[in-house]
């Protein structure tokens, strides 16, 4: 796939212009989203980023328009369980709702600019030494089974050593003030409960990454790819928070799902010089998989039907 500079810089202006139209148009507010607003712009995001994919077939082919809707999808999943994580993190810090979308904000922005950087740090990797590849399928499957092993504890973000170093480390006001990440108090600056928060959602984001990058890596070695199916799935993140906030118990199973489809991805890695099974095998397997643990998961939690 020979990528030309100005389809990166096409790209990244693309990227840089939607999330200004979302900050001027959609959250200038401030204000929390309504479910109704949450689940419009979550399908405007969705459709964006299928759509794309016509973009890709249309200037690199078919084989590549695949390979791209197996890694959206697959990081479009892997974002509703780091969705998951921020919810709980919100509740924990008991985040007010005038506050949320800000720190949501600039959380993705962060993740969106650390997300290029590894991208293209491990395009430079793979390209110089292949054998970096059965490192990511094997970080794959451990992170598989760990999810697995670890899917039906709950998430204390009070044990988190991040959390702990924080508190250790920066002078903490203990409280809010609007939307202020810091005040003057005591006689010197002191940092408001929203910059825990936003260091602990970053963080939060950058552990994903490490999963998501390398797996974005096993459905196709494209860092242009790679970097189109993150921004694409980050963009839609904040109104996907909104419509996921009151069902975070509603998809018990897309853990499991996930694991399987991590599992699939870094054996189809680790197995590269043995076994090339089409690129089509591994979108099937992920919309397959995911779709059913999510089906499941929402079957299985219905909530029963008052008589």
């Amino acid at each position: 796939m020979d990528v030309q500079l100005w389809a990166w810089l096409a790209l990244v202006l693309g990227t840089v212009v939607v999330i200004a139209v979302d900050l001027l148009f959609v959250s200038k507010s401030n204000k929390e989203m309504g479910l109704r607003t949450a689940l419009a712009w979550t399908g405007v995001w969705l459709a964006v980023g299928l759509a794309f994919a016509g973009v890709v077939a249309w200037g690199f082919g078919s084989q590549y328009a695949t390979e791209y809707l197996s890694g959206f999808l697959l990081e479009y999943s892997l974002s509703m369980d780091n969705v998951f994580v921020f919810i709980i993190l919100f509740a924990f810090f008991a985040v007010p709702p005038e506050a949320k979308l800000r720190v949501l904000t600039i959380g993705i922005l962060i993740a969106l600019g650390l997300r290029l950087v590894a991208i293209l740090v491990g395009g430079v990797l793979i390209a110089q030494a292949e054998w970096v590849l059965y490192l990511f399928g094997a970080f794959l499957v451990y992170t598989a089974w760990t999810l697995i092993k670890h899917a039906e504890e709950p998430a204390d973000p009070s044990n988190s050593g991040m959390l702990k170093f924080l508190r250790a480390r920066l002078p903490l006001t203990g409280t809010y003030d609007g939307q202020r990440f810091r005040v003057r108090g005591e006689g010197r600056w002191m940092y408001t409960t929203l910059v825990v928060v936003l260091v602990m959602l970053a963080g939060t984001d950058l552990v994903f990454a490490l999963d998501s990058i390398p797996a974005a890596f096993g459905v196709t070695r494209e860092p242009f790819l790679v970097f189109a199916v993150n921004a694409f799935a980050l963009m839609g993140l904040r109104s996907l928070y909104f419509v996921l906030e009151g069902l975070v118990d509603r998809f018990p199973y897309l853990s499991y799902g996930l694991a399987v489809v991590l599992a699939f991805v870094g054996t189809k890695m680790l197995l590269k010089d043995v076994w090339h099974p089409p690129i089509w095998v591994s979108l099937a397997v992920i919309v397959v998989v995911l779709g059913a643990s999510i089906i499941v998961s929402w079957v299985k939690t219905k909530p029963p039907r008052l008589t």
